[in-house]
């Protein structure tokens, strides 16, 4: 086993928060919503170069990764450094990229979700090569893009093109305290009946794809009711999130209308089991609807098309997994108390980490779940120092495990 100093690990993390504080605002005053990530990248890059990183690279993607060590064991960090838009300004009591600090907060768009984490993942390195934390192991700490349009779409690239297959991986996104170890899937569906169009004055003449819609919304509420439901993950769940169609004019019969479902998938459901719920509906057949996935293929900000389907995976590890164990017992060691162990709400990177590639993926990061895509969003500096710390300490604690 490793022999660490936690008490001076903690010291060196409390040392840095002025640092991880500046980097955070800094990062939080460059907008960098999804796909437009270029400066926040760069921002990144000269952080880790500054700190000590061993070698920093910008994939073909634009993900920003920053190496430690050169050991045969690789072990990754992650965080999404896109952010999304802010919404109605309005609904700001300050700027929301000029940021605001007081003496335990920071503010500003990607504070919680989730620039914080990439703040305590850097400063974890500095506190690694500064204390010489390293063995045989590689750290790489990733800086990802697209996350908010197409959550795993980085990780798909990274694992397929890039060759970068870690042991396991710590997402930073915000953990409210706790270690996560799992969340529900995700998917986007599409369901479109199609009819025959005629002049509005007399619609006998036509087929109306709207109303061939009708029941079909009727039937997917009453699904949602009858979803599976996972003791620790929570219910399935799906809601109607938008509705289009086509028509000649407004005096006219629609002949086409589709909408968008958000489908939620707990454990023990798939892409095609969700599909094909909604396919067996009865107003679905009737219609003859179609019932597809949507795909997506918008550019990174380098110009990259990676297209993927619309599908998130659902992901847990248990919670005697040496990686969730390894967590836990760096929380304990570093910060002096028993952690509480939960999940996200909401989707991450995991669901290609762990999702599609099989790959352990923890959760451990500064920040509150219920401040992402907030107006006046916040992360407390004591949550960047204690991250930092036990960051830093996991490494090690794992390889001696």
């Amino acid at each position: 086993m490793y022999s660490m100093d936690f008490k001076k690990i903690n010291e060196l993390a409390e040392k840095y928060e002025p640092d991880m504080t500046r980097f955070l605002r800094d990062m939080i005053a460059v907008p960098s919503e999804s796909c437009d990530e270029r400066a926040v990248v760069l921002r990144v890059e000269e952080e880790m170069k500054k700190t000590g990183f061993d070698r920093t690279e910008i994939d073909p993607m634009g993900n920003v990764i920053g190496y430690i060590g050169n050991g045969g064991r690789v072990i990754a960090m992650d965080a999404h450094i896109d952010t999304v838009g802010v919404g109605n300004r309005a609904n700001w009591k300050f700027d929301p990229y000029k940021g605001m600090e007081d003496g335990e907060t920071i503010g500003g768009r990607g504070a919680s979700d989730q620039e914080g984490g990439m703040a305590s993942m850097v400063y974890a390195g500095k506190i690694i090569k500064e204390l010489g934390l390293t063995g045989d192991y590689t750290l790489a700490v990733v800086g990802s893009v697209q996350e908010e349009d197409c959550d795993g779409l980085c990780w798909q690239y990274i694992i397929k093109e890039g060759g970068l297959k870690p042991e396991f991986v710590v997402s930073t996104e915000p953990t409210d305290g706790r270690i996560h170890r799992g969340q529900r899937g995700r998917m986007e569906i599409r369901v479109k009946t199609t009819g025959v169009s005629c002049h509005g004055s007399a619609p006998e003449r036509g087929d109306n794809a709207i109303y061939k819609m009708a029941p079909i919304l009727l039937e997917l509420r009453a699904l949602h009711e009858n979803l599976k439901s996972d003791p620790f993950l929570g219910k399935g769940s799906l809601t109607v999130s938008e509705i289009f169609h086509t028509s000649p004019s407004r005096c006219a019969v629609a002949d086409s209308c589709w909408i968008s479902v958000d489908r939620r998938l707990t454990r023990g459901e798939d892409g095609e089991y969700a599909l094909n719920q909604i396919r067996a509906l009865p107003s679905v057949k009737e219609a003859r609807a179609e019932v597809t996935m949507y795909t997506y293929e918008r550019p990174s900000y380098t110009g990259l098309v990676y297209p993927t389907e619309c599908y998130f995976p659902t992901w847990v590890i248990e919670e005697d997994h040496p990686v969730a164990l390894a967590m836990a017992d760096a929380f304990k060691k570093v910060l002096g108390r028993e952690p509480v162990v939960d999940k996200w709400t909401f989707s991450t990177n995991g669901v290609s980490i762990t999702g599609r590639f099989g790959i352990p993926c923890i959760g451990y990061g500064p920040g509150k779940e219920a401040q992402a895509h907030a107006p006046n969003e916040i992360t407390w500096k004591k949550d960047l120092v204690e991250c930092a710390a036990v960051y830093a300490a996991l490494p090690l604690i794992y390889l001696g495990k």
